[in-house]
């Protein structure tokens, strides 16, 4: 966790060809490293590491999030992945495997305790948010350049490439659509069985999404 800190913090620093540590370039760099560490606390088989580190891990992502152009698929898979273990967690195995988490033989005393589940759900909720609103903003866009050998956007002529047009406007489309579907899924497994089990209505509040 140190480690990916002090690559974020150098991502907004001025890079020092002497320095062994380069900052982050992308947020698919930054997901990479930390699904790495999520996959060694995961294997720990040990629910006292891993819900102080999990929820520690979900908070310090709204932070790094902001810190990049959105990068949808490498963001929405790491916070799937999140969403697994946390509701694993609380119900005491693997939701995919059916198989009894390691440290729950004897039931649900090792899991997360009230106040943790409390932190959890503010965590994500917050989280549930921030997504909305970094996932709305413009990605990078790689050919910012100008001429870069023809790969540019091309401009359409007016009459013959109406169709093409048309074709462009439904790949849009679809792809506002699973922008929607991904975001509404955040933690949504997690919030609903928090609800449950703190019994405040629980469930996933639907947030309004305007992508351009």
């Amino acid at each position: 966790m140190l480690h990916i800190s002090r690559r974020y913090v150098k991502h907004f620093a001025i890079p020092d060809p002497s320095d062994e540590i380069t900052g982050y370039k992308s947020m698919a760099e930054l997901c990479k490293d930390l699904d790495d560490v999520i996959n060694i606390i995961w294997l720990s088989g040990t629910p006292s590491l891993q819900i102080p580190y999990l929820i520690n891990i979900a908070s310090e992502f709204t932070t790094w999030l902001e810190g990049f152009p959105p990068s949808p698929t490498a963001t929405f898979s790491l916070l799937r992945k999140l969403d697994h273990c946390f509701v694993s967690l609380l119900f005491g195995y693997d939701i995919d495997t059916k198989e009894t988490l390691p440290g729950f033989e004897n039931g649900l005393r090792a899991g997360l305790s009230r106040t943790d589940m409390v932190r959890c759900k503010s965590v994500l909720e917050r989280t549930r948010v921030l997504v909305v609103e970094v996932m709305s903003k413009e990605p990078a866009d790689e050919d910012q350049g100008g001429d870069s050998g023809g790969q540019g956007i091309q401009t359409p002529k007016p009459d013959d490439d109406t169709e093409d047009m048309n074709d462009f406007d439904d790949d849009d489309d679809d792809e506002d659509e699973l922008l929607h579907m991904n975001v509404a899924t955040v933690y949504e497994n997690t919030l609903v069985k928090l609800g449950e089990i703190l019994e405040d209505g629980g469930g996933v509040t639907t947030i309004p999404m305007s992508v351009d």
